[in-house]
C-alpha cells in the first residue's frame, strides 16, 4: 500500500503513532456533542438548530457544523406539516350516507368515492380532488387547483360524468366536507 501511494514506511508509521492535533481533538469532541444534540432532537434538527443547542465552549459557525454532518452522514428528517383538507364544521346541508361503509360494487358507475389531498411545490400547495370507482378502483376522474373551493370538486365530478356517461342511481361518497356539502356539488 505504501509503494501505490508513494509513502514511506516509516512515514506511515509515524502517522499511525502520532498523537491528534488540537483542531482534530476539537473537532471529534464537537462531533459527539453534534451527535448527541441531533439524537436527542429525534434527528429532526439541522445545521443552525444544532448551533444554537451548542454548548458556549463549543460553538462553530454553520459551515462548520454543515460539514461536520455532511462528512458523517448526519441528515434531519423533514416533518410534513400536518394540512386539513376535510372541514366538517358547517353549517350547510350533509347528504346523507346511503353508501354506509359498504364498499363492493357489482358494476361500473354505480359507486364512487372521492377525496381531496394535497401536495407541495415550489410555488406552494396544490390540491388534488379524485373520483374512484368502487367497481374496479379505477381513477374516473380528478382536478387540480391552488385552491381548495367547491370549484376543485365539482370540477372533477363533471368531467368523471362527461367522460364516463355515468348518471342515474349513481352513489358518489366523500368525507362530507364543505367543499361536498355546497349547493353546487349537490345539484349532479
Amino acid at each position: 500500500m505504501c509503494e501505490a501511494l508513494k509513502v514511506s514506511r516509516s512515514g506511515y508509521y509515524a502517522f499511525i503513532k502520532r498523537p491528534l492535533s488540537n483542531r482534530a481533538k476539537r473537532r471529534k469532541a464537537l462531533l459527539e456533542t453534534i451527535k448527541t444534540i441531533f439524537e436527542s432532537s429525534h434527528k429532526i434538527y439541522g445545521a443552525p438548530r444544532i448551533i444554537q443547542a451548542l454548548p458556549e465552549e463549543q460553538k462553530a459557525c454553520r459551515g462548520t457544523v454543515a460539514k461536520l454532518m455532511q462528512e458523517n452522514g448526519i441528515r434531519s428528517k423533514t416533518v410534513k406539516r400536518f394540512k386539513a383538507t376535510t372541514d366538517s364544521n358547517h353549517s350547510l346541508p350533509v347528504a346523507e350516507n346511503i353508501l354506509n361503509r359498504q364498499f363492493k360494487a357489482t358494476r361500473r358507475n354505480e359507486k364512487w368515492v372521492s377525496d381531496i389531498t394535497y401536495i407541495w411545490t415550489k410555488e406552494g400547495w396544490l390540491y388534488l380532488a379524485a373520483l374512484l370507482d368502487l367497481y374496479d378502483s379505477s381513477i374516473v376522474g380528478w382536478s387540480m387547483n391552488n385552491r381548495m373551493k367547491t370549484e376543485l370538486v365539482s370540477s372533477d365530478l363533471k368531467k368523471a360524468i362527461r367522460r364516463t356517461g355515468a348518471g342515474k342511481g349513481l352513489i358518489v361518497h366523500s368525507d362530507r366536507g364543505v367543499q361536498y356539502a355546497s349547493k353546487e356539488y349537490q345539484s349532479f
